[in-house]
């Protein structure tokens, strides 16, 4: 089947699933107001609560909830077959990951910008919160890990890409210094960032960047180790930068290159007119993970993902200028992942070879499958741009810098992330220099991950994509399945239908809890140590919290519904009417 046809029906749906379904969800489930006093403005401190322009929001959004998993996912996932892989992703977004995500954001932003672990406290109960907020630790520590090393392996494969990447930090601090003082709008210093960064790409390929004879005299096996301890003590300092200093401008600049990849994709696959050459549905090996319910945990990002969650109430909720935003950024931010998903289908499917024989010797088991999914879309994407006259060379370094950016984005935002549960939990935990102290904080949000990065083993595919991975996975799509159980109590306190919050949810619960069972043991008998307790503790947890919120509806049918105290009248009249004495 010829990919620009594919292309074109999925871009369709999305546009379907945002002009009807979206407006669906703000207008009868989320309840949107456009008077409510948001967070940003309640609590304006120019650090981290800054209102913000909705596209500016949505670029910081998107960035740091896409990442590499939108693209590693369904890149290991075709190993099952294109179609069953696009139909999750297609669905998944459309009627998941837009509920789930313009859920969260919303209900963050009717409960003070806190993240969604802290909101499960207001709407489930006092344990709710710290259950949730150990699961939000795990997955962090998970997300962080797994996508450093996914940008060490990319830094080490294309050196190339070090210069556009490293100087676009800097480049984006001048950037948002000018926006920021003189108070301009961002489209235009943004799209001058996204013209230089791609000269320097240019550059990049003239001046590769090696750091293996320094990664050898230091004693590093690897030099992917090295990337992945700078990476950390960058994301360290970057996490404790105010949001419009860089994060802000680094995501604009970033979400433009959303649209420039997914227009290289779409417009390679037509001028080339390239076919994919991958099953339908693809007969593997007996000893692969079975389909169900491993499909649906190994395309998480693309499809739902728990970590957007984290990502809506915990920065994007603090940046949403009026609460109508929220279906702009929540909805659209899940839509333009889907498209990064799609365009990662297309790319190893019908891109990165011409015949069928030779991608089944990309694919021909599960570990090869993982171990390669990054190159594959690199070299895939590298094709599309080579039928627009790139070179392959140019092609390849465009790709791969489009992916780091995404996955260093993440990176920053999860290590943000991280330090806010670390001091949340240790205010829980009476542990006063944790909570209060942020460097504390930042150092363990970046030394857990670190270490999970730098553990070795895991066959062909690495520890990485052989281990971490599935727990990833897993953990990450439990995490999308409890932010919607909090989010469907919510929405049924407030007196409206949660059919479209609940379908979702129960579908993810079952297939994350199975898809946990399934690894513990495989962890037990593969001697894995450290995740097999790891799984465990997430599945008690989860169960816990399922539990929790079950008693919370029970009350709730017995009219004993406990109020829900941050979601208060802040309208413009609301709000005045407390100012005044």
């Amino acid at each position: 089947m010829p990919a620009v046809v594919v292309a074109v029906v999925v871009g369709g749906l999305y546009f379907l699933g945002y002009r009807y379904y979206s407006r669906y969800l703000a207008e009868k489930v989320y309840a949107l107001d456009p008077a409510y006093v948001t967070p940003a403005h309640r609590f304006s401190d120019g650090v981290d609560f800054v209102p913000t322009n909705k596209h500016v929001v949505f670029g910081h959004h998107f960035t740091s909830v896409a990442g590499a998993a939108p693209i590693v996912g369904p890149a290991i996932a075709v190993f099952w077959g294109w179609g069953p892989a696009l139909l999750w992703i297609v669905v998944g977004t459309i009627f998941a990951a837009g509920v789930h995500d313009f859920g969260s954001l919303a209900v963050s932003v009717r409960h003070r910008a806190r993240n969604i672990g802290t909101i499960a406290r207001d709407i489930i109960s006092v344990r709710a919160r710290t259950l949730f907020l150990v699961i939000i630790f795990f997955l962090l520590t998970l997300v962080n890990a797994v996508f450093a090393v996914v940008i060490g392996n990319l830094f080490v494969a294309n050196p190339g890409a070090v210069i556009p990447i490293f100087v676009e930090i800097p480049l984006a601090i001048g950037i948002g210094q000018y926006i920021y003082k003189t108070r301009s709008p961002a489209l235009v210093p943004s799209l001058v960032g996204v013209v230089a960064l791609y000269a320097l790409i240019w550059v990049g390929q003239q001046v590769p960047i090696d750091i293996t004879p320094l990664a050898e005299a230091l004693g590093f096996e690897m030099a992917r180790n090295l990337w992945v301890i700078i990476l950390f003590a960058y994301a360290f300092i970057a996490s404790r930068l105010p949001v419009w200093m860089l994060l802000q401008p680094r995501d604009y600049i970033n979400s433009h290159q959303l649209f420039i990849a997914l227009g290289v994709i779409g417009l390679g696959v037509l001028v080339g007119w390239n076919t994919i050459v991958a099953p339908v549905v693809n007969d593997v090996p007996d000893d692969s993970p079975s389909i169900f319910p491993f499909l649906f945990i190994t395309i998480a990002c693309g499809a739902i993902s728990g970590f957007h969650s984290l990502v809506s109430s915990g920065t994007t909720a603090k940046q949403i200028d009026k609460e109508t935003d929220a279906r702009y950024v929540g909805y659209m931010g899940a839509v333009g992942e889907g498209s990064l998903a799609m365009g990662a289908v297309l790319a190893v499917t019908a891109g990165v070879v011409a015949t069928r024989t030779d991608w089944e010797a990309l694919y021909p088991d599960f570990a090869t499958a993982s171990g390669g999914a990054v190159g594959n879309f690199v070299n895939g994407v590298a094709v599309f741009a080579n039928n627009l006259g790139v070179p392959l060379e140019l092609g390849a370094i465009f790709a791969a810098v489009v992916v780091i950016s995404f996955a260093a984005t993440t990176m920053d935002t999860g290590v943000r992330l991280q330090r806010y549960v670390v001091q949340e939990i240790s205010e829980i935990a009476g542990w006063r220099a944790g909570a209060r102290n942020l460097t504390l904080a930042g150092a363990i949000a970046v030394v857990v991950p670190l270490v999970m990065a730098l553990l070795p083993g895991g066959g062909e595919a690495g520890y990485t994509f052989g281990v971490l991975w599935q727990l990833f996975g897993t953990t990450n799509q439990l995490t999308a399945g409890l932010a919607l159980t909090v989010v469907a109590v919510w929405v049924a306190k407030r007196g409206r239908n949660p059919v479209a919050v609940v379908v979702p949810l129960v579908f993810l619960l079952v297939m994350t809890s199975w898809a946990l069972l399934v690894n513990l043991k495989n962890f037990v008998d593969a001697g894995e140590w450290v995740l097999a307790p790891l799984d465990a503790i997430i599945f008690v947890l989860a169960m816990w919290l399922i539990v929790e919120a079950a008693l919370v509806v029970q009350r709730m049918r017995r009219g004993e519904l406990p109020p829900d105290t941050e979601d208060v009248d802040e309208s413009v009249g609301g709000a005045q009417q407390r100012r005044e004495p």
